[in-house]
């Protein structure tokens, strides 16, 4: 059977026995943010193990059995290790789960029946190679033997007794967490090996035994118990089976390959991937292994990406940047790729699953251009990251903290992939000391966004009012209220003051029992306004949150507490800062509606006169869609969308209903809900907000660029400050038709004409240089060097001269002689003080053993560099010029190696 047949035979097996066939759901969790990846089966039915409902709603219709192949991503714990990942025969890191769910109806007769049936009697596995383990019973739990599932195998089926195996509690029984929903399981493993190992040792003795031909092929979980706080084990009202049992493994045991890589799982994208790299499979086992890397990687990048985790430097999507980074680090290294390569392979990757997934099919040309762009970004520091590795562990017996540390700040490499290519060379890395500069990097990270508000968590800084009805600053903290959503003014009591001495100066802090103050947080900045008794005014210049209440930072300490108090909010800088926050609202839903579901905010600022926006996305955005974009928001500007604010909506009824939730933050139990329509922007939000969008009046998109590798940040304005840019412009406008000459109605076409006069004359220029580089051919060809008959060596330095300008010559030279002919020629930026290096050679040096990349990297090393490329034509890059002499003089000697 094919791979897709083997899928459809177990949906075909379990809809006849009254199961609803469900789609997979993304391997990106929807609701919930704690969670990086789906890495089980069961992890899209946790609400009903944990009784927030009964089954499966599958078109307005319940359900209680259930079967699907789930997408899954595991990058470490059991069988899921990244650093085994292509080098062993069943390491993944995305994979698919088939499996059946009993929601409440049958348990472990059923689940036990059906399993033997479809291994047995359907797909024809052999009964005397499979092994069943049930749980042994733990005396700390008091949980007895599972001799209920164990009778069940002797009776139901036709497994011999002795293969009936008792396991421990690390085997055999799952839990889903320090509390909640566990239970017994009982495995299902194979015996693979030939008859004449089988006979020297039981099968028996090597369940569970880390046996890469004796192994687990289905997990059948009975969830019966419900563990509580105390650990005790409480039974469950209802019973439920979860089984999982991995495809590609099962498609590898039904299709008699020895790797899960040699089943039609993995054939295909293997054979495109070993074609596009020019190599056979089978033949070298180092290329071996980078083509089965790369088939994985591209896989759970893939898949991963159009389920909206986008490559980045946080949660998830760090993740996703640490496969991509491994396999293309073993495509440089082992199959010789330079440039962008993965994203050719989502094609073949799309065609295998448009059946089963046909989300990559659809969403074909943006995976593509997200890898494509992701490769490009680390290509472009990766041959100085390896070369910077290569001096870093020189005569080393290990990779310091401080080296590794170093590459992964500097050049971009996860410290996995530093492990990778130190365990190559028989090293190891410093990883204590690695996370102990990571930590340090975050602390000096943190302790620069600290302000004084942090030291104003010390009660002793504080001088408290004798007179206020709180009597300690605990009681304040607890007791504190924020009243800012409802009010813009209010009387207040001042609790204590306290002056701190920071870098700036002092600082004037004072706590309220209550405030209209919004305190900074979420990206929005704080109010401003102003403290005010019969007798003096204080200024109110920020609010920060703290241990004790709102921070509020003044220009001035009060003289006395003796009130009334009343505290003022700046309305027209509250109004503008919530219209900027509600316009980043408006924005986020429209960029997901234009660009696609993997855009999430990766950061913002809000203040009272512009808003900056960050979001994960792969390219520049084009500038006819950012004014779609801008239109867009215009739009429903105009059409006027009430806000409706929702305060203490519990967390479950916010997932339930879609709102936008942030992979990393923390919420608690309760949340407020900003919505401009249901159908368009429904997010968890602490933040002002105007009443209806139409108080935006007008929004204009000021910049967009790239914030970080994978994130983009807009920048935009609106209300008063969109205003004052329109009249900006427009006096800018007018300023440049002053200059130019002639009306509005031809300025494009007037500074058009002035920059292709411009790019004219630069032409020309570059024409000239490269004749006068070309020019000096004929002269070197003369002075070649004749190595022997049917070979001749042209090397030199060739002052002033590009990269592009070495290339060039090196094309021509070869057009000009195609036979027996091997150039170097190397030239010295002094402005920049690189050196750049070219070595090309003729078809019939390249059978004599020749290949330019090889030779241009040895020679490289001279001049400070490294490089490589293609047999005819490579380049590389140095940046130590006083080498160039010794290059060119031995330049003959490293070719006659060389060519042997």
């Amino acid at each position: 059977m094919t791979s897709n047949e083997i899928r459809q035979s177990f949906f075909d097996f379990f809809a006849e026995k009254g199961h609803a066939i469900v789609p997979s759901s993304p391997v990106v969790p929807s609701d919930d943010p704690t969670l990086l990846f789906i890495n089980a089966g069961m992890a899209p039915f946790k609400p009903i193990f944990l009784g927030q409902q009964a089954g499966l709603m599958v078109q307005g219709k319940e359900f209680r059995r259930v079967a699907d192949t789930q997408k899954c991503i595991r990058v470490s714990g059991k069988h899921n290790d990244l650093e085994e990942v292509g080098i062993d025969t069943y390491h993944h890191t995305l994979f698919e789960m088939l499996g059946n769910w009993s929601f409440g109806d049958y348990f472990k007769e059923e689940a036990i029946e059906w399993a033997w049936e479809l291994l047995v009697d359907r797909w024809g596995l052999d009964p005397d190679r499979l092994y069943a383990t049930v749980f042994g019973g733990d005396d700390q739990d008091g949980v007895p033997p599972d001799t209920e599932a164990e009778e069940l195998w002797a009776s139901k089926t036709s497994i011999a007794r002795d293969h009936i195996l008792r396991c421990g509690k690390k085997d055999n029984f799952w839990e889903m967490g320090e509390t909640g929903p566990s239970g017994p399981c009982s495995e299902i493993h194979i015996d693979l090996r030939s008859d004449e190992e089988r006979a020297k040792t039981p099968g028996s003795s090597l369940v569970n035994a880390d046996d890469p031909r004796v192994m687990e092929i289905w997990n059948l979980v009975f969830i019966q118990f419900d563990r509580q706080k105390n650990g005790s084990l409480k039974p469950l009202p209802d019973k439920h089976v979860d089984t999982g049992m991995g495809f590609e493994r099962i498609c590898a045991v039904l299709q008699g390959k020895t790797s899960n890589y040699d089943s039609d799982v993995f054939e295909g994208l293997i054979q495109a991937i070993a074609k596009d790299a020019g190599v056979t499979y089978g033949q070298e086992e180092s290329t071996d292994i980078a083509i089965r890397v790369i088939a994985d990687h591209i896989r759970a990048v893939a898949f991963a990406a159009g389920d909206g985790a986008m490559p980045s430097n946080e949660g998830r999507g760090y993740v996703i940047r640490r496969i991509l980074r491994r396999a293309v680090r073993y495509g440089w290294d082992r199959l010789g790729y330079t440039e962008p390569f993965m994203h050719r392979f989502v094609d073949p990757l799309a065609a295998q699953f448009k059946d089963v997934f046909p989300e990559l099919e659809a969403q074909k040309s943006s995976l593509q251009d997200i890898i494509r762009a992701e490769e490009a970004s680390f290509i472009k520091t990766l041959g100085q990251g390896i070369e910077r590795f290569q001096e870093l562990t020189k005569g080393q017996n290990k990779v310091s903290g401080e080296a590794a540390f170093m590459l992964h700040d500097t050049y971009g490499f996860p410290v996995d992939l530093t492990s990778l290519m130190a365990r190559e060379q028989g090293l190891e890395v410093d990883l204590d000391g690695f996370d102990a500069l990571m930590a340090q990097q975050k602390e000096r990270a943190r302790a620069a966004g600290a302000t004084a508000t942090a030291s104003a968590n010390d009660a002793t800084a504080w001088q408290l009012n004798p007179e206020a009805s709180v009597k300690t600053l605990d009681a304040l903290g607890e007791a504190f209220d924020f009243i800012g959503y409802d009010h813009f003014e209010s009387e207040v009591q001042l609790v204590a003051k306290a002056t701190l001495s920071t870098k700036k100066g002092d600082k004037h802090l004072v706590l309220l029992d209550r405030s209209p103050f919004y305190a900074e947080s979420g990206g929005q900045t704080a109010d401003h306004g102003v403290l005010e008794s019969p007798t003096e005014t204080l200024n109110v210049l920020d609010v920060q949150k703290g241990r004790h209440g709102f921070v509020h930072t003044v220009d001035r300490l009060p003289t006395s507490f003796s009130g009334p108090w009343t505290a003022k909010v700046d309305r027209v800088r509250r109004t503008e800062t919530a219209k900027h926050h509600s316009s980043a609202h408006l924005l986020h839903a429209i960029l997901r509606d234009t660009l696609g579901s993997h855009v999430v905010q990766k950061g913002s600022l809000v203040t009272h006169d512009r808003m900056r926006f960050d979001f994960a996305h792969f390219e520049q955005i084009p500038q006819e869609t950012l004014a779609d974009i801008q239109q867009q928001v215009n739009l429903r500007i105009q059409e006027n969308i009430p806000l409706t604010e929702e305060r203490d909506v519990s967390i479950d009824q916010a997932k339930e209903r879609g709102a936008m939730m942030l992979f990393g933050e923390k919420y608690g139990e309760s949340v407020r809900i900003i919505t401009f329509d249901p159908e368009f922007s429904v997010e968890l939000c602490a933040g002002t907000h105007v009443q209806a969008t139409g108080e935006l009046g007008l929004y204009v998109i000021t910049s967009e660029s790239s914030a970080s590798a994978g994130v983009r940040r807009i920048e935009a304005l609106t209300g008063s400050a969109a205003l004052s840019y329109v009249q900006r412009q427009l006096q800018s406008l007018s300023d440049a038709q002053r200059l130019v000459g002639g009306g509005a109605s031809n300025l494009g076409e007037s500074i058009q004409q002035l920059q292709e006069a411009k790019k004219d004359l630069e032409t020309q220029l570059q024409s000239i240089s490269q004749k006068q580089l070309l020019g000096q051919l004929p002269e070197l060809m003369d002075q070649a060097i004749v190595l022997d008959n049917a070979l001749h060596l042209i090397a030199s330095k060739v002052p002033g001269a590009s990269m592009d300008g070495l290339k060039q010559m090196g094309y021509e030279a070869l057009r000009q002689k195609p036979t027996g002919l091997a150039i170097v020629l190397v030239s010295h930026d002094p402005e920049q003080g690189k050196v750049a290096l070219m070595a090309a050679m003729t078809d019939d040096v390249i059978q004599r053993g020749g290949h330019a990349g090889t030779w241009v990297k040895g020679l490289a090393a001279l001049v400070g560099g490294g490089g490589g490329g293609q047999p005819n034509l490579a380049t590389a890059g140095g940046k130590n010029p006083d080498g160039m002499d010794e290059l060119v003089a031995k330049a003959g000697d490293q070719l006659k190696e060389l060519l042997g």
